[in-house]
């Protein structure tokens, strides 16, 4: 596998997945990985459980392009893929680039893995409930939707 994308936020999900995967990156040593974070624009309610439309999502980045809030996302949206990659360069992983999206994060995930011909996902899950097959709705969509593997840590 050349090419690895590693999605990850602020949750507890991403640190499990992200303890596993530089031990999984260490070994197999790709020729590049790509970080994405992304930028989810709304409330919750609105993300997890129905997708605006591609003009909603383009009004609403437009609106708030520029303002106080757009500037809180981006500047967390940066610390937190800023610390993923020096970890991941700390431990001796070269050719990590990061990826800044905004919108749906499942689908902006897997757009950019699209988009970077990578080669494995690997995702964190959520798992708050059983009966939600231990995965967040995130993980679950990249998982069910991708073209190529995904690599799922709980």
């Amino acid at each position: 596998m050349k090419k690895i994308l590693i999605a990850v936020d602020d949750t507890k999900g991403t640190q499990n997945a992200f303890s596993a995967c530089t031990i999984f990156c260490s070994c197999m040593r790709p020729e590049s990985i790509i970080l994405v974070y992304v930028e989810k624009l709304e409330g919750r309610s609105l993300m997890d459980d129905q997708l605006l439309s591609v003009s909603e999502m383009e009004t609403l980045k437009e609106v708030l392009e520029g303002t106080e809030y757009q500037e809180a996302l981006d500047k967390k949206a940066s610390a937190i893929i800023d610390y993923y990659k020096k970890a991941l360069e700390d431990r001796g992983l070269t050719g990590v680039r990061t990826i800044i999206k905004k919108g749906h994060p499942a689908e902006e995930i897997l757009n950019t893995a699209k988009e970077e011909k990578a080669d494995l996902i690997i995702i964190g899950a959520r798992g708050r409930r059983t009966s939600r097959l231990f995965m967040g709705s995130v993980s679950r969509e990249v998982a069910n939707t991708a073209e190529v593997p995904v690599l799922i840590v709980k």
